[in-house]
């Protein structure tokens, strides 16, 4: 099950991506978030939706998706199917 976030201030400055994920705010290089913002236009970079369960950020001048829990590196288990007897 994915963890619900709180994301907040997205925004961009040079060649970063700031966010606030569940009030901790966070920087990352944009080349390593994504080539295709990294390559973006001003508008085309500020130009996004936030998921309402806080799941992600999509650019659709772009239709880039970024998923948050992928973004902060949390790896989420798979589903186990439990038979019951």
């Amino acid at each position: 099950m994915n963890k619900h976030h709180d994301i907040e201030n997205i925004q961009f400055e040079g060649d970063f991506f700031e966010v606030t994920v569940d009030s901790i705010a966070r920087r990352f290089e944009l080349k390593t978030v994504s080539t295709l913002l990294n390559q973006a236009s001003e508008t085309e970079r500020k130009t996004f939706e936030v998921s309402p369960s806080g799941y992600g950020i999509h650019w659709p001048l772009l239709d880039e998706d970024i998923s948050i829990d992928a973004l902060l590196g949390i790896v989420s288990a798979p589903a186990r199917n439990r038979k019951t007897a």
